[in-house]
Protein backbone atom coordinates (compact mmCIF):
# COMPACT_ATOMS: atom_id res chain seq x y z
CA UNK A 1 0.00 0.00 0.00
CA UNK A 2 1.44 3.50 -1.22
CA UNK A 3 0.58 6.09 1.24
CA UNK A 4 1.69 10.17 0.80
CA UNK A 5 1.69 12.31 3.01
CA UNK A 6 1.43 15.69 2.91
CA UNK A 7 0.13 19.06 3.33
CA UNK A 8 -3.38 19.56 1.72
CA UNK A 9 -2.60 20.92 -1.40
CA UNK A 10 -6.19 22.15 -2.49
CA UNK A 11 -9.37 23.01 -1.29
CA UNK A 12 -10.62 19.69 -2.39
CA UNK A 13 -8.14 18.10 -0.18
CA UNK A 14 -8.73 20.20 2.68
CA UNK A 15 -12.88 19.46 2.32
CA UNK A 16 -12.01 15.52 1.68
CA UNK A 17 -10.03 15.69 5.17
CA UNK A 18 -12.98 17.81 6.61
CA UNK A 19 -15.65 14.67 5.52
CA UNK A 20 -13.20 12.47 6.80
CA UNK A 21 -13.58 13.44 10.51
CA UNK A 22 -16.63 14.38 10.43
CA UNK A 23 -17.24 10.49 9.21
CA UNK A 24 -15.23 9.10 12.37
CA UNK A 25 -15.82 11.56 14.76
CA UNK A 26 -18.98 12.70 14.56
CA UNK A 27 -20.51 9.49 12.57
CA UNK A 28 -18.46 6.44 14.18
CA UNK A 29 -18.32 8.35 17.36
CA UNK A 30 -20.73 10.11 18.32
CA UNK A 31 -18.92 13.58 18.71
CA UNK A 32 -21.38 16.58 18.17
CA UNK A 33 -20.56 18.74 15.10
CA UNK A 34 -19.78 21.84 17.70
CA UNK A 35 -17.39 19.53 19.52
CA UNK A 36 -15.81 18.11 16.08
CA UNK A 37 -15.49 21.85 14.50
CA UNK A 38 -13.67 23.50 17.31
CA UNK A 39 -12.40 27.00 15.93
CA UNK A 40 -8.71 26.04 15.48
CA UNK A 41 -8.46 24.78 11.50
CA UNK A 42 -7.78 28.10 10.05
CA UNK A 43 -4.70 28.73 11.63
CA UNK A 44 -3.47 25.15 11.38
CA UNK A 45 -1.25 22.89 9.14
CA UNK A 46 -3.99 20.36 7.57
CA UNK A 47 -1.67 17.01 7.00
CA UNK A 48 -3.40 14.43 4.53
CA UNK A 49 -2.75 10.59 3.83
CA UNK A 50 -3.54 9.87 0.39
CA UNK A 51 -3.59 7.49 -1.81
CA UNK A 52 -4.37 6.77 -5.75
CA UNK A 53 -6.15 10.34 -5.21
CA UNK A 54 -8.10 9.57 -1.75
CA UNK A 55 -7.41 11.42 1.12
CA UNK A 56 -7.43 8.27 3.57
CA UNK A 57 -6.17 10.01 6.84
CA UNK A 58 -5.72 13.35 8.27
CA UNK A 59 -4.76 15.21 11.20
CA UNK A 60 -3.77 18.81 12.14
CA UNK A 61 -0.68 20.66 13.27
CA UNK A 62 -1.13 23.96 15.67
CA UNK A 63 2.29 25.72 15.92
CA UNK A 64 2.74 27.66 18.80
CA UNK A 65 6.64 28.54 19.44
CA UNK A 66 8.86 25.62 20.64
CA UNK A 67 5.36 23.63 21.10
CA UNK A 68 2.63 21.82 18.41
CA UNK A 69 -0.35 20.43 19.02
CA UNK A 70 -1.73 17.86 17.20
CA UNK A 71 -4.69 16.63 17.02
CA UNK A 72 -8.08 15.71 15.22
CA UNK A 73 -5.98 12.29 13.83
CA UNK A 74 -8.60 10.15 11.81
CA UNK A 75 -8.11 7.93 9.43
CA UNK A 76 -10.72 5.37 7.13
CA UNK A 77 -11.73 2.79 9.13
CA UNK A 78 -10.70 0.53 5.85
CA UNK A 79 -7.32 1.05 6.09
CA UNK A 80 -6.64 1.38 9.69
CA UNK A 81 -3.81 -0.93 11.40
CA UNK A 82 -2.33 -0.66 7.95
CA UNK A 83 0.46 2.43 9.15
CA UNK A 84 -1.56 5.22 7.78
CA UNK A 85 -1.60 6.23 11.50
CA UNK A 86 2.04 5.84 11.70
CA UNK A 87 2.90 7.79 8.47
CA UNK A 88 0.53 10.44 9.63
CA UNK A 89 3.00 10.99 13.25
CA UNK A 90 6.20 10.40 11.34
CA UNK A 91 5.23 13.31 8.84
CA UNK A 92 3.97 15.38 11.79
CA UNK A 93 7.19 15.00 13.80
CA UNK A 94 8.93 16.51 10.73
CA UNK A 95 6.80 19.15 9.97
CA UNK A 96 6.64 20.39 13.67
CA UNK A 97 10.78 19.91 13.93
CA UNK A 98 11.06 22.28 10.90
CA UNK A 99 8.97 25.00 12.36
CA UNK A 100 11.00 25.23 15.09
CA UNK A 101 9.22 23.34 17.45
CA UNK A 102 10.77 20.89 19.96
CA UNK A 103 7.72 19.56 22.10
CA UNK A 104 4.70 18.16 20.26
CA UNK A 105 1.70 17.54 22.39
CA UNK A 106 -1.96 15.51 22.08
CA UNK A 107 -5.17 14.26 23.58
CA UNK A 108 -5.33 10.50 22.87
CA UNK A 109 -8.31 8.41 22.99
CA UNK A 110 -7.05 5.80 25.54
CA UNK A 111 -8.44 3.22 22.87
CA UNK A 112 -5.21 4.15 21.01
CA UNK A 113 -2.67 5.23 23.35
CA UNK A 114 -0.47 2.36 22.36
CA UNK A 115 -0.16 3.80 19.05
CA UNK A 116 1.24 7.09 20.26
CA UNK A 117 3.30 5.64 23.18
CA UNK A 118 5.17 3.24 20.01
CA UNK A 119 6.06 6.22 18.49
CA UNK A 120 7.88 7.58 21.32
CA UNK A 121 4.47 9.77 23.36
CA UNK A 122 4.86 9.55 26.90
CA UNK A 123 1.43 9.80 29.11
CA UNK A 124 0.97 12.99 31.36
CA UNK A 125 -1.34 13.06 33.90
CA UNK A 126 -4.90 10.92 34.53
CA UNK A 127 -7.57 10.02 32.33
CA UNK A 128 -10.54 12.29 31.28
CA UNK A 129 -13.42 12.92 29.64
CA UNK A 130 -13.48 14.91 26.07
CA UNK A 131 -16.44 15.08 23.96
CA UNK A 132 -18.06 12.00 25.62
CA UNK A 133 -14.64 9.45 24.97
CA UNK A 134 -12.11 8.80 27.51
CA UNK A 135 -8.58 10.72 26.82
CA UNK A 136 -5.08 11.12 28.23
CA UNK A 137 -3.09 14.11 27.49
CA UNK A 138 0.47 12.95 25.74
CA UNK A 139 3.58 14.59 25.01
CA UNK A 140 7.02 14.18 23.12
CA UNK A 141 10.25 15.64 22.92
CA UNK A 142 11.42 16.24 19.26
Amino acid sequence: MTVHVRPAARDAEREAALALRRRVFCEEQGVSAEQELDGHDAGALHLVAVQDGAVIGTCRLLMGGASCTLSRMAVDPVVRRRGVGAALLRESDARARSAGATRIALHAQVHVQRLYAVHGYRARGPHFTEAGIEHVSMEKAL
